[in-house]
């Protein structure tokens, strides 16, 4: 009998429900939301109650290409080309020095390791230069997901998006040039040049599709003006970009990152908007993702000998991120803040290692090591726990990082400078008022004189009682007559909503958005409703515009002296 476990629709949302719960619940005690994400799939999923078992994951192997698809769409639209050449030298020193740091730390440690278990050098090669490529992977989805979390701008910000965006193709190409050296150690037909053609093919191959994707969706936007239709237009392309490098054995998040990475540098104003949309519109599905790395670990079976390669593992490849990244970024004379703390975040890991793993593991399943393990059984146990440890510790080191650095909570939005103000501040004092027993032929001069579109009425106590419009005069306009004995109060508008001058201004500038008004009375409550001025939506964009363009310039200069 089937019971509701068996629904995959009861799984995606127990998964996304129990995802967000377990980001509330991490973020009270100060971690990361994606380690919430996370738990929850450990509880859910093989090492917990085993609601979620290996055959839903699976089953759900689709969904997980659309994340990462999704994902290395993201992180290109972050990637500029004005970074790229202002800090292409540090940025290349940086990839290099921590990706080949932790090839070789973590390739040595696991060669003496299996070494020591096996006694066979073919076995402890072939399991060293698989692991060490590997481990110079970083996974970009729980990095960036921190980043964004903790609202983190400025150079090392900048470095790590750069670094971990990067990272996938010297891991790629770490791991094919090792790939084929382990098939030549295991004595299988492996060629170093066939080698180097399949990686040709992933990366450049990658590049080509991403890039002429976005040209063609780059065409589409300027056809379709509206963010929505522009978004589901951009989804079905990434869908297609998805299913043509699955087909012809190429990276996704490198053919999505570089779709992402075109389309803001040649479509900057444009994609804007559609970045912004599938940002917010990603959130369930980063939930579901991670949710689903943490369902499908085990620890099950795991003999004692291969918890110490794990430790190795992390060690190693901890250390080879972070002074790997240090060396390189004071070879280039990097900022201090990016020489310190860049390499504390670039410890997760995710997608990229799992998936080079399970080509590992087919590769590699010939050579038998201990206990009936074969090498290809070590690597996945090795790099999917390793996966959850670095994945619980990663983003804590991000969020350090960033911290540290001074740099989170610098990426101002416009409504993070309109919670931060007051209406007063952007207060119109200049203001007109018609009493309401004043002829119609008075408002009309007020209008004609004043050039404005809104005036407050009030009674003979200066109190407001309802507010006047150019589009009621418009309706009398053509009658002459009545302007001397029509009274503004016959043809005023009761007043529907007012704000007082300490009301938070974003509060009231969404309300004014979702109630579709330009302008608003602004009283005095304190005098029973005496008008003050008049919040106008024209006056507080610009006003907000200048305060964030001065809020910028000052994080600016904070990062440049950090």
């Amino acid at each position: 009998m089937d019971t509701i476990n068996d629904s995959i629709l009861f799984l995606l949302g127990l998964g996304v429900f129990g995802g967000m719960l377990g980001a509330w619940f991490f973020q009270k005690i100060r971690f990361p939301q994606v380690v919430g994400y996370i738990a929850i799939g450990l509880i859910i999923g093989q090492a917990g109650f085993g609601i979620i078992n290996s055959e839903v994951v699976l089953q759900l192997k689709t969904f997980n290409l659309f994340a990462l698809g999704i994902i290395g769409f993201l992180v290109g639209g972050e990637l500029k080309m004005d970074t790229f050449r202002k800090y292409a030298r540090q940025f290349t020193a940086i990839l290099f020095g921590e990706g080949l740091l932790s090839f070789l730390l973590v390739g040595l440690a696991s060669f003496l390791l299996i070494f020591l278990v096996t006694r066979n050098v073919t076995a402890a090669s072939a399991g060293a230069v698989v692991l060490g490529a590997i481990a110079s992977a970083t996974d970009p989805a729980s990095t960036i997901d921190v980043i964004w979390e903790y609202r983190s701008k400025g150079v090392m910000t900048t470095a790590i998006i750069a670094i971990v965006a990067l990272d996938d193709a010297l891991a790629m190409t770490l791991y094919g040039l090792g790939g084929s050296t382990a098939k030549l150690l295991a004595s299988e037909s492996g060629s170093i040049w066939l080698s180097l053609g399949h990686i040709a093919n992933e990366l450049f191959g990658s590049l080509v599709v991403g890039a002429a994707v976005a040209a063609l969706l780059a065409a589409f936007l300027r056809w379709v003006p509206q963010t929505e239709r522009g978004a589901a237009i951009a989804i079905g392309m990434i869908l297609l970009v998805i299913s043509v490098a699955v087909f012809f054995k190429m990276d996704i998040i490198l053919a999505t990152m570089m779709m992402g990475f075109v389309l803001t540098n040649f479509s900057p104003r444009r994609s804007k908007d559609l970045f912004k949309l599938m940002r917010s519109f990603s959130v369930p599905i980063y939930v579901l993702f991670f949710v689903l790395v943490g369902a499908r670990l085990s620890f099950r079976e795991m003999p004692g000998w291969l918890w110490l390669i794990i430790a190795a593992y992390i060690i190693g490849r901890c250390a080879g991120k972070f002074f790997g990244s240090y060396f390189g970024a004071k070879m280039t004379g990097s900022s201090p803040a990016v020489c310190k703390y860049l390499g504390l975040g670039l410890f997760a890991q995710g997608g990229v290692a799992i998936g080079l793993s399970i080509m590992a593991a087919e590769q590699l399943s010939p050579i038998t090591i201990a206990g009936g393990m074969n090498l290809g059984d070590m690597v996945i146990f090795v790099v999917t726990t390793t996966t959850l440890v670095v994945q619980v510790l990663g983003p804590a080191m991000v969020k350090l990082a960033v911290r540290l650095s001074g740099e989170a909570g610098r990426d101002i939005t416009e409504e993070d400078v309109r919670a931060s103000m007051k209406v007063a501040d952007v207060i119109d004092e200049k203001l007109t008022t018609l009493s309401e027993a004043a002829p119609v032929s008075e408002a009309i001069n007020c209008f004609t004189e004043n050039n404005v579109l809104m005036t407050p009425v009030v009674n003979k106590n200066g109190k407001i009682t309802g507010i006047l419009t150019f589009e009621a005069l418009k309706d009398i306009i053509g009658d002459r007559d009545s302007w001397h004995w029509l009274l503004v109060a016959d043809i005023m508008r009761p007043l529907e909503d007012s704000t007082t001058a300490d009301a938070n201004l974003d509060e009231i500038y969404e309300r004014m958005y979702r109630l579709k008004i330009d302008q608003m009375p602004v009283v005095d409550s304190e005098r029973g409703g005496i008008p003050l001025g008049m919040l106008d939506m024209r006056t507080i964009r610009l006003k907000v515009h200048a305060e964030l363009l001065k809020r910028g310039e000052q994080t600016d200069m904070q990062a440049a002296t950090a």
